[in-house]
């Protein structure tokens, strides 16, 4: 009983944050285009699944990933489990669990974020197969798992957040003057399309997880900011990849005109 009536919470809630976005729509679609939407029953049907789908997956997010996420922290920082004794300070490496952890939960997160599906699936049909989908999806993963486990590290070392991401926005704009001018819109929004349903829940309990279990940490100042990483090197990871991908194009030009020759 207590799941169906959180359900319904959840479900009503829903119901109340989407319903801006469709009274927008229809608002335009009546006043302004003054035309009837197409397939009209169809956007209702995708409208309910809507409604169903996000209202499963909150339910499953609060009753799930952010217990799991807790727990996982708690159990990867226990002392037990470091070998350390009471009273024994935080050093970094004895926290190498957790920095591996933090990096495979923003790997199989981002690779099952439903919005870098559609934008990698969308870059692949504009670039005309140029770009391959599941290529820029493992790139942006990449990114995010280097930059959570950065973020863990950060951490569990207290150091200053604004260090790391003007560090890491530096290395952005050194790369956008070497990157393809076709990938840099790409890359930029991708570190975007990162932070969204599947992602943020998950590294957002890990990082409070963290925070509230290793000593001399808090969770309202060092608790926050995993996003951030999260945000930051997929830009990265994923000039990177443009970048090592037109080195390897050029070369293999290279070496198919001294065969020819």
């Amino acid at each position: 009983m207590a799941f169906l009536g959180d359900l319904v919470t959840t479900t009503v809630s829903t119901v109340f944050d989407v319903l801006p976005i469709v009274v927008i729509l229809f608002v335009f679609q009546a006043l302004v285009i003054q035309k009837k939407p197409a397939h009209l029953k169809r956007i209702v049907i995708g409208f309910i699944y809507v409604l169903v789908g996000l209202s499963l997956f909150l339910v499953g997010l609060e009753e799930a990933l952010f217990p799991l996420g807790r727990t996982m922290a708690r159990q990867l920082t226990d002392p037990g489990f470091l070998g350390l004794a009471p009273g024994d300070g935080v050093h970094w490496q004895d926290y190498l669990w957790v920095y591996g952890f933090a990096a495979a939960v923003g790997f199989a997160t981002t690779v099952a974020e439903p919005s870098l599906i559609a934008v990698a699936i969308k870059a692949q049909e504009v670039s005309g197969g140029t770009i391959k989908a599941f290529e820029l999806r493992v790139a942006v993963a990449i990114g995010v798992a280097i930059g959570v486990s950065v973020g863990a590290f950060r951490i569990v070392t207290g150091t200053p957040l604004a260090y790391y991401i003007m560090a890491g926005y530096i290395i952005v704009i050194i790369q956008t003057f070497f990157a393809s001018r076709t990938i840099i819109p790409l890359a930029y929004d991708s570190g975007g399309v990162t932070t969204s349903t599947v992602t943020v829940p998950v590294v957002a309990a890990l990082g409070l997880g963290l925070a509230s279990t290793i000593p001399g940490r808090s969770p309202l100042i060092d608790g926050f900011g995993l996003i951030a990483f999260a945000s930051v090197f997929p830009i990265v990871s994923v000039l990177g990849y443009d970048m090592v991908s037109t080195w390897l194009r050029r070369l293999d030009k290279k070496d198919s005109k001294e065969d020819e020759q």
